[in-house]
């Protein structure tokens, strides 16, 4: 690729999920004129005020910092403007109004983490490993009215390994996501990029989740329970409840067992093993109400664990 004309960007961001991309662009030749995020919240006994993660980054390069508390703001908006922006950039933030989306000569982009029009919403990551999916990936879109409906702009497939679960796949894809956010600014630059529309026939939903997703129900195959699992370690977790309250389980390994879905068949000085509709997950990391994430055997200790037992 010929070396890009610099654009003149914002950044808008928030978790930490952006900030590889945000650091990419800002060791780029384009120009980052603001950076957008949140309000910092109140948080803690003290009230202390928290910046999110991407403004923390922006400070620590010296840019300039928009934080409106609604991106309806004229005065927002006036500022953008003011700016006139080449691009503008989204990296897991809010939804834009319109006025704001247009406003840029070549239009805005938003990275997505999946393989659109697979998993459009709040929780890609989550549903791909509670689908058990070998595969996913990130892509760079046009924003339009609809969110996750615009023109798509590059894709990356990446594998979804056995052992991965919540933590290390996201993590994997923030770093490859900001390699086509660079990737895509630099299409746009030369002039090259070629968007196409999205095939609403193959679109599939990923809502935010909730503590119903969340419980683990050991009627479901083992699979599936494994699966569940993994969609929400280390956190929040994937949980059920014992007579000692609400316990999160975050790592298991399918395993043979046969009986009545949630009985405990078996107790090792390792862990434990629960019987689901088909098979069984032998548990080897949990962490009880209110305590630390501790290794089941551990929590074993603790809090005693006999065959016949009932989880759920």
């Amino acid at each position: 690729m010929n070396n890009p004309t610099p654009l003149k960007i914002v950044f808008m961001g928030t978790p930490d999920f952006a900030v590889p991309a945000l650091k990419a662009l800002n060791s780029s030749p384009h120009h980052i004129q603001a950076v957008v995020t949140v309000p910092d919240k109140q948080q803690g006994r003290g009230r202390r005020e928290k910046p999110s993660a991407v403004k923390i980054v922006a400070l620590e390069f010296g840019l300039p910092i928009l934080q409106p508390e609604k991106l309806t703001s004229p005065d927002f908006i006036s500022t953008l403007k003011e700016l006139t922006p080449d691009v503008i950039v989204v990296v897991a933030f809010k939804i834009l109004p319109e006025a704001v989306f247009i406003l840029p000569k070549y239009g805005s982009f938003n990275l997505h983490a999946s393989l659109l029009p697979k998993y459009r919403g709040a929780a890609p990551i989550h549903w791909a490993l509670l689908n058990g999916d070998v595969e996913t990936g990130v892509t760079t879109f046009f924003l339009k009215r609809r969110v996750d409906t615009g023109n798509i702009i590059k894709q990356i497939k990446i594998p979804i390994l056995p052992e991965d679960n919540l933590h290390t796949l996201y993590a994997r894809l923030c770093e490859v996501g900001a390699e086509l956010v660079l990737e895509t600014t630099n299409l746009i630059a030369n002039g090259s990029n070629v968007a196409g529309e999205q095939d609403n026939s193959l679109a599939s939903p990923a809502p935010k989740v909730t503590s119903e997703t969340r419980l683990l129900d050991f009627q479901e195959n083992a699979e599936k329970c494994h699966n569940r699992v993994r969609a929400f370690a280390p956190s929040p977790g994937a949980f059920t409840h014992r007579d000692s309250g609400l316990l999160k389980i975050l790592s298991t390994r399918r395993v043979e067992g046969l009986g009545a879905p949630g009985t405990i068949l078996q107790v090792s000085e390792d862990g434990f093993t629960v019987a689901c509709s088909e098979g069984a997950l032998e548990i080897t990391s949990v962490q009880p109400e209110s305590k630390k994430v501790m290794d089941a055997a551990s929590y074993l200790r603790g809090y005693p664990i006999e065959i016949g037992d009932i989880l759920g």
